[in-house]
């Protein structure tokens, strides 16, 4: 891999991507800053085990689309939704959605996820709920990568 000589700048982080503090001055004790997480913010991690199939539920409009919206907009809640960042429908298990979603405790534990997950509303004749919640997700690589 090319490399150069650096003649300015700092190990710092380029973009405030967790919090907005301003630029951390290059002479500052990096150990007491934190994490430098350049793809994002911290994530969490969640798994729902639908009482059937959910593999056929990514219709306009569909089950999982429903079920994005409902976790995103915090359904019926107070102080939770927050942005699914990335989600997977299990290939091992087609009755199991992985999802990933931040900012980090948007949701305070998997059964109040799990709550929010349910207000969305069963269409495209897939009559689905879910009936568990853990803070497990497993995410399969792409075959693409």
């Amino acid at each position: 891999m090319a490399q150069f000589t650096k003649t300015n700048g700092t190990t710092q982080p380029v973009f405030a991507l967790d919090v907005a503090n301003g630029s951390i001055s290059g002479t500052a004790n990096i150990a007491a800053q934190g994490p430098v997480n350049l793809a994002g913010p911290g994530l969490d991690f969640f798994s729902l085990v639908a009482n059937a199939s959910i593999a056929s539920g990514g219709n306009v409009n569909g089950f999982i689309n429903n079920t994005m919206q409902a976790i995103q907009s915090g359904a019926g809640t107070t102080g939770a939704g927050g942005t699914v960042a990335m989600y997977q429908v299990s290939p091992a298990s087609p009755t199991i959605l992985n999802v990933a979603i931040y900012p980090k405790g948007a949701y305070a534990n998997a059964a109040q996820f799990l709550t929010v997950a349910n207000t969305a509303t069963a269409t495209g004749g897939l009559n689905i709920q879910f009936n568990s919640a853990a803070a497990n997700a497993v995410f399969t690589t792409s075959p693409l990568s």
